[in-house]
């Protein structure tokens, strides 16, 4: 319980913690604290002679219950706003729902994998978004696009190449799962200064949900996001990154056709791109490709953990 596992501190204390000390008790890093005090205001460290940042207990207890906040799903700036006592009782609520279902009903992914097959195999698009949004509501999204989305659209994949679903299924699947996803793009609040990272897949790649998912991702990590979408010419890419200030480009490419059709994409793609913006790729062709790639700044991020560490480092130098 988050209570029993951290302790209110004491009403009076000193600032004496420095930035070292407050990353190994909040378990988060120093780039992740900064951003954090810097964008969304989360605590407001005092400054020693040398303008080293100094933090109290205070500052620590409330950095970690918005650590335990953003594990379960929720999104830093949706929980940086509340006061102490509202992130307590949050945390406290997300940790009794996720030990209850951990003790008594949560499914192992195999079995709400298996559970969300039902309805992809009767075609039923409705009650598919009504039992995804029950994961999500239960699990958080962190955990919906971490380990639900990856396990279930292999399992789709392989049920396809066994002949046990048809395409329409898989394509029912996929859509339903991008529009769930992408939800999350379209509703978040994105604070005022946000950086903004454009996402999308390179010509030839119709692989719409990997795109999404790494949309998501960097909205719940503050990125204020342009989506494009799938199948965007290497031009339009970097048109569409000068004209909305992107500083970062994410690609992802799934796709397992043209192995060099990809490699020019992305080339053309770093090559027209400002040095200074990175380009991030993502996907099962991205690993491959990228060595074929030439330039500086291109980054492989082969899962969410990766990517949500590049975009930590690529804020924290603004």
């Amino acid at each position: 319980m988050m209570q029993a596992d951290l302790p209110v501190p004491h009403a009076t204390q000193a600032a004496e913690h420095p930035i070292s000390v407050v990353a190994s008790r909040t378990g988060l890093s120093r780039d992740v604290i900064r951003i954090w005090e810097r964008r969304y205001g989360a605590v407001a460290p005092s400054r020693s002679a040398g303008h080293q940042r100094l933090y109290t207990d205070a500052d620590i207890w409330r950095l970690r219950l918005l650590a335990a906040a953003t594990r379960h799903g929720r999104s830093i700036s949706l929980v940086a706003g509340l006061s102490d006592d509202d992130l307590a009782r949050l945390t406290a609520e997300d940790d009794i729902a996720h030990a209850s279902m951990a003790h008594d009903s949560a499914p192992s992914v195999e079995r709400v994998v298996a559970a969300a097959r039902v309805p992809t195999a009767a075609l039923d698009a409705h009650a598919l978004d009504a039992q995804l949004r029950r994961v999500v509501a239960r699990e958080g999204m962190g955990w919906f696009l971490d380990t639900f989305v990856p396990s279930f659209m292999r399992a789709v994949g392989d049920a396809w190449v066994a002949g046990e679903l048809t395409i329409a299924e898989e394509h029912l699947a996929s859509r339903v799962v991008k529009g769930l996803i992408l939800e999350t793009v379209r509703t978040a609040p994105m604070p005022a200064g946000a950086p903004r990272v454009l996402v999308a897949t390179p010509a030839g790649d119709q692989h719409a949900v990997g795109a999404a998912m790494v949309a998501a991702t960097a909205t719940i990590e503050g990125w204020a996001v342009t989506y494009l979408g799938v199948d965007v010419p290497a031009a339009d890419i970097v048109r569409a990154a000068a004209s909305s200030g992107a500083r970062i480009v994410a690609l992802s490419a799934v796709y397992g056709g043209d192995p060099q059709r990809l490699v020019a994409e992305l080339r053309a793609v770093r090559e027209q791109l400002p040095a200074s913006v990175p380009l991030v790729l993502g996907g099962a062709a991205a690993a491959g490709a990228a060595a074929d790639v030439e330039g500086r700044g291109t980054i492989v991020c082969d899962n969410l953990a990766a990517l949500r560490a590049t975009l930590a480092r690529a804020a924290s130098t603004r």
